[in-house]
């Protein structure tokens, strides 16, 4: 699949990175993010975790099988946040949804592709500028989704620790 945009989550904030590809992918490009496991989610560790712990607890008493599913992975982490920021109710919201792609690490078929540039020329400057100002600032505390899905208890974390 060829994509027009690839976004490099390397220390970039969750929700801007998120918010900044779901303008893209309603604008009716294919959008692919790689090293989701690297996105960063700004504020209070703790917080952040209790925020997470508390929406995986929530279960429906009449059928808890039927009750709303929470990711624990990096990828599904960051795919539900982009998500979030569709309109999922309308058509275009469900069409731009199936535009994306979140890879933990880098796949072979996008290590040779340029990161965080757009095809036209006019809008490299943007999305550049873009890219600069989703760096968090760093007296503020952040966590990467790798630390979260550990703490939610993802099994995979070894696998990525090993590269």
């Amino acid at each position: 699949m060829k994509y027009d945009l690839v976004v490099d989550a390397e220390g970039k904030i969750l929700g801007r990175m998120a918010s900044y590809v779901a303008k893209e992918l309603l604008k009716g490009k294919r959008v692919a993010i790689v090293n989701a496991e690297k996105a960063v989610i700004t504020g209070n560790p703790q917080t952040i975790l209790k925020k997470y712990l508390t929406r995986r607890s929530i279960q429906s008493t009449i059928h808890p099988r039927k009750s709303p599913v929470q990711p624990r992975t990096p990828d599904r982490i960051v795919w539900k946040t982009v998500r979030g920021m569709l309109p999922m109710k309308k058509a275009k919201g469900r069409e731009a949804l199936r535009r994306l792609r979140v890879f933990i690490g880098i796949p072979e078929e996008l290590a040779d592709v340029e990161k965080d540039v757009g095809l036209k020329e006019d809008e490299r400057t943007y999305i550049k500028y873009t890219v600069q100002s989703l760096k968090p600032k760093k007296t503020k505390g952040y966590v990467t989704v790798l630390w979260l899905a550990k703490q939610l208890g993802w099994k995979g974390v070894k696998y990525v620790e090993q590269e």
